[in-house]
């Protein structure tokens, strides 16, 4: 008993150094106490260990040794500068355009969850969905109005493009001004406005929201009212504000997608004539591609590597990335034609220029701003990352299920609705969880954006996350709607959402480089509370100052280290019993828990990750796929939380918040689990592996009998699924495509037990349901249903017929007048490198 008393008290304080990121000093005094314990345990004859003087000699060297190590100069001697010297070349270096890129945004939640501590507090204090009266009657009297205008079909399939009379109404609303402040003419939305307003327009037309959301995210418009001189604000803000100028933004290349460093479009720094006068300005050319409105533009914002041969800017030759204001009317500009990015019908297309020559004073911010475009791109790609992309797509999915929901009740097949099926009912419950966590995580991040935060880890997380969720939900609708879905036509409601998946899988950073080399590879450089620092004095030139801040900051990363090694530990081995949870956190105090442990274990093996993949790190995309799959799990799961407790943690709502929780810790253990089987240091792999899975991986996701509750549920109307499908458009006008929906759901449950008597009677043969038949009038006329009974059910009869109704073409509707016009020369005959490029 006396050494069980002696292993427990041990362990205990143990875990308590570690966890508590003790000092060397104090590990040597407890190493003193424990050995000179051990020594009176044994000498009374308590305690049956080996030899005496094994263990004392053993455990005061050790003791001596953490006591030595406290002194500075010691430490700095024999395990800082041994350190440097070893990390000084294996850890990843960071090139200037990542650095500026790192240092563009903020951090905030993300680096809670890498700390393995996460501070609750600091989750609790984002706002909850907030508007002001001028942003919420915008949302309800502009924004409906707007939707009501677009006609999804007409702008995809008849005209291909989005129609003047939209235009108009955008541009007379201010729709393009909503991000321009109020004393420059603009709206001066809140971000969490913003979102709300684009997700409710995406919901109507995929096409119509792009012309609103181009304007509002990175583009002229942002970059002006951030970094504009005082002369380009006065005069171009209002304007765009108004939408009398048509902004664009061309960074996108055909050599230089994601990676700025190889951008081939070039300005030199010359003399030259404008306005007929010589002056000091920029002789440009450039060659961009998919750059959205551009064929529609007014005004052109332009990347492009700044030089600077005859110094005149006093810089030296190589100036940098540079950001440039130039009319599309201008001498040389080509501007005009399209792509046809997934068949969709938004203007999107190339502009190119050779040796247009342009004055220094129309770079964005003038000539102080040159060589700064990529810190400026990439602070407001943070923060506007984090609007459009998710709207959309948090958007698409509560619409997706609006509409699913709303079919899977009405049609019937073997007598039953198609949503009772189990079949249909695994992806409804995916939808239903998918909606959830990306409003969840949609409405979180756009309060950070309000609040001032630029959260750039976030705001990638979240790119990739939403756009593949709503990938997977709008494929999940096709499914339930089968041929309904992909016959197109007025009245498909899926199809324009369907053609635009691709487009928002591509954009502002292609999934796969999102997910593999920047939610992880970057964020662990951003969020961890040392790396980055770490990194700089190891790259520091100057020995001195690197070392030094090298010493500052690595004791803390070992205890940190140490701290989460223990904590992964005990809070595995122990199920979260222990962990942290908010104040009054109600129902999901285990699900706060459950977060708390499971940061932990994250943090311990992105720390490790980084650690020993070191400058590897960024070709083991595998590696860093999972982590970044990992991180988003734990987000997701921090927003389903607060959106719980946001929305006053409505009884009906804690099923679903279970189902969620659930699939996010079960997801999340199986990134890890990809992590540790493949990590290359496969005695790291067995080191991490009991930390973190101590008694195995077994958490396991939602059952089928959850999935069938929050389902069930949702087939039903009411507030449970208003709130599923927030601030979308909904109508119930039978005369709309989408409002027939909603309509007709009300009239199957009100018909339902009337229904019901229909069916028995048609079982039974009293009753022949055949198309050569009136089986309705046939049961009245038979008593089996009244008159009342009989005249709803023949109504619901002529809705659900509309509902299930596909469209179709006389061929002479579906056919081209003339034959299409040839493509552009450059784009026949792609050269083999070209080819190889995409």
């Amino acid at each position: 008993m006396a050494e069980l008393i002696f292993a427990i008290i041990s362990l205990s304080a143990l875990f308590a150094l570690a966890m508590n990121r003790a000092s060397l000093r104090a590990w040597a005094i407890a190493a003193a106490i424990f050995t000179l314990s051990a020594q009176l345990g044994l000498v009374h004859g308590h305690l049956h260990w080996p030899a005496f003087p094994l263990w004392s000699l053993l455990g005061w060297r050790v003791a001596g040794l953490l006591f030595a190590a406290s002194f500075p100069e010691i430490k700095r001697k024999y395990i800082t500068l041994p350190a440097y010297r070893a990390l000084k070349g294996a850890m990843p270096s960071i090139s200037e355009t990542e650095r500026e890129a790192l240092q563009a945004g903020t951090v905030g939640w993300d680096a809670e969850l890498f700390s393995g501590k996460p501070d609750w507090a600091k989750l609790r204090r984002v706002a909850p969905i907030t508007l002001t009266a001028e942003e919420r009657a915008f949302l309800d009297g502009p924004t409906s109005e707007l939707c009501k205008r677009l006609n999804d079909w007409r702008i995809r399939h008849e005209l291909h493009d989005v129609p003047d009379d939209v235009w108009r109404f955008v541009c007379d609303n201010g729709f393009l001004g909503m991000l321009i402040s109020k004393r420059h003419g603009g709206l001066g939305f809140s971000a969490q406005a913003q979102s709300l307003i684009l997700g409710k327009i995406s919901s109507r037309s995929p096409d119509g929201v792009t012309i609103v959301m181009v304007p509002n995210s990175l583009g002229p418009g942002e970059l002006i009212e951030n970094y504009g001189t005082d002369a380009q604000k006065q005069h171009f803000l209002p304007r765009l504000a108004r939408g009398e100028e048509i902004p664009c933004f061309a960074l996108t290349g055909p050599f230089s997608g994601s990676d700025a460093a190889s951008m081939r479009d070039v300005g030199v720094v010359t003399r030259g004539r404008h306005d007929g006068k010589e002056t000091v300005g920029i002789r440009l050319t450039w060659d961009k591609r998919y750059i959205t409105l551009a064929p529609r533009a007014t005004l052109l914002g332009l990347a492009f590597h700044l030089f600077d041969p005859e110094n005149h800017l006093g810089r030296g030759e190589d100036v940098g990335i540079t950001l440039g204001l130039i009319p599309t009317d201008h001498a040389g500009v080509e501007i005009g034609r399209r792509h046809l990015p997934a068949g969709a019908a938004f203007p999107n297309g190339p502009t190119r220029g050779h040796d247009v020559f342009v004055p220094l004073d129309w770079i964005i911010g003038g000539r102080e701003q040159a060589g700064q475009g990529w810190r400026m791109l990439m602070s407001c790609l943070a923060a506007g990352r984090s609007i459009s992309l998710p709207a959309t797509s948090a958007a698409a999915a509560k619409s997706m299920l609006r509409t699913s929901t709303a079919y899977a009740r009405i049609r019937k097949q073997f007598n039953l609705p198609i949503g009772f099926m189990e079949g249909v009912e695994e992806p409804l419950a995916r939808m239903i969880e998918c909606a959830y966590e990306l409003e969840a995580a949609r409405a979180v991040t756009a309060s950070m954006v309000s609040a001032g935060e630029k959260p750039a880890v976030i705001s990638a997380l979240l790119k990739y996350v939403s756009t593949e969720r709503m990938r997977q939900s709008v494929n999940d609708a096709l499914d339930i709607h089968g041929g309904r879905g992909i016959c197109d036509g007025p009245s498909n409601y899926i199809q324009g959402a369907y053609q635009m998946v691709p487009v928002g899988i591509t954009v502002e950073g292609a999934n796969i480089l999102t997910r593999t080399l920047i939610t992880f590879a970057q964020g662990a450089l951003r969020s961890h509370p040392y790396l980055f620092t770490e990194i700089e004095a190891l790259q520091d030139k100057d020995r001195e100052r690197g070392t030094e801040l090298f010493a500052r900051t690595f004791d803390d990363h070992v205890a940190f280290t140490i701290s989460n090694a223990a904590g992964a530990l005990f809070h595995n081995a122990t199920f979260g019993v222990f962990a942290s949870s908010p104040p009054n956190a109600g129902p999901t105090r285990g699900w706060w828990r459950e977060l708390a442990r499971a940061s932990r274990s994250f943090a311990l093996v992105a720390d490790l990750t980084v650690a020993l993949l070191g400058g590897g790190l960024k070709v083991k995309q595998k590696i860093t796929g999972r982590m970044a799959d990992a991180l988003a799990e734990l987000y997701l799961l921090s927003c389903v939380l607060k959106r719980y407790d946001d929305d006053g943690r409505p009884k009906e709502d804690l099923k679903l918040v279970d189902y969620c929780a659930r699939n996010c810790l079960y997801r999340f253990d199986q990134a890890l689990l990809g992590t540790l089987r493949n990590f290359p240091q496969r005695w790291a792999a067995w080191l991490m592996a009991p930390l973190v899975f101590p008694l195995g991986a077994r958490r396991q996701p939602a059952s089928d009998r959850d999935g069938k509750e929050i389902v069930r549920a949702a087939l039903q109307p009411g507030a449970f699924r208003d709130r599923l499908t927030r601030d979308i458009f909904i109508s119930d006008d039978p005369s709309d495509r989408t409002g027939l929906l909603d309509y007709t759901l009300a009239k199957v449950v009100a018909c339902e037990e009337a229904d019901k008597k229909l069916e028995r009677a048609i079982r039974k043969g009293d009753v022949r349901r055949f198309h050569d038949n009136d089986w309705i009038k046939e049961a009245e006329v038979k008593g089996v249903l009244s008159e009342a009974e009989a005249r709803s059910l023949a109504e619901l009869r002529d809705l659900v017929a509309r509902v299930i109704a596909v469209d179709d073409f006389a061929a002479s509707e579906l056919a081209r007048e003339q034959a299409p016009a040839v493509p552009h020369a450059q784009d026949v005959s792609p050269k083999p490198e070209h080819i190889a490029a995409e």
